[in-house]
């Protein structure tokens, strides 16, 4: 809960694929919050009302992937929100002719997206998604202490500096700063 303020208020992919780490980690501990507190919550060591607020925090995200149905899989729709609102802004950046660097990354990464769509069996996600669900799994890979090959990194690290480029201007337009760039 902590953490995830301060990414949301620092960097808008940083914290969504946090977001779906808590979801996993969630899953990971059986959606089950006496779990989690030992597990997740104790070892911060805070103070009473800290830990109250951040066990609050679990049980609410807890219920909210038993509503929504993605207790096995998915994500909450707070999470879903964040991809809907990084694909509108993705859209209106690409129709503006004011950002031609915006529409330079989209179109180097594009080849890499098509394929990783081609790939997988969730084609019907947006594009942003799909940067998402690569950024993800590559730090999934790198957790495991996989292997990943110079290909997949280099597509990756393509990936991640037009998805910085992304939260830059999700961060201008949270601002109030974007129309007048778009507008100049």
């Amino acid at each position: 809960m902590f953490i995830s303020r301060q990414l949301k208020a620092k960097n808008i992919a940083e914290y969504l694929l946090y977001m779906w780490q808590i979801e996993d980690l969630i899953r990971a501990n059986k959606l089950d919050i006496e779990s989690i507190v030992k597990n997740v919550v104790e070892p911060y060591g805070l103070d009473p009302e800290g830990r109250r607020l951040l066990i609050g925090w679990y049980e609410e995200l807890i219920d909210m992937m038993h509503r929504e149905g993605v207790a096995e899989a998915g994500h909450v729709q707070i999470n879903r929100n964040v991809i809907l609102q990084l694909t509108d802004l993705h859209l209106r950046l690409l129709r503006s002719p004011k950002v031609p660097a915006y529409a330079a990354a989209y179109y180097k990464v594009l080849p890499y997206i098509v394929e990783l769509r081609a790939r997988g069996d969730r084609r019907d996600l947006p594009e942003i998604e799909t940067c998402f669900d690569a950024l993800y799994g590559l730090m999934l890979l790198r957790l495991q202490k996989k292997p990943v090959s110079r290909e997949t990194e280099e597509a990756v690290a393509e990936i991640a500096a037009f998805i910085r480029m992304l939260a830059d201007y999700y961060n201008k337009e949270r601002d109030g700063e974007l129309d007048k760039l778009l507008e100049d």
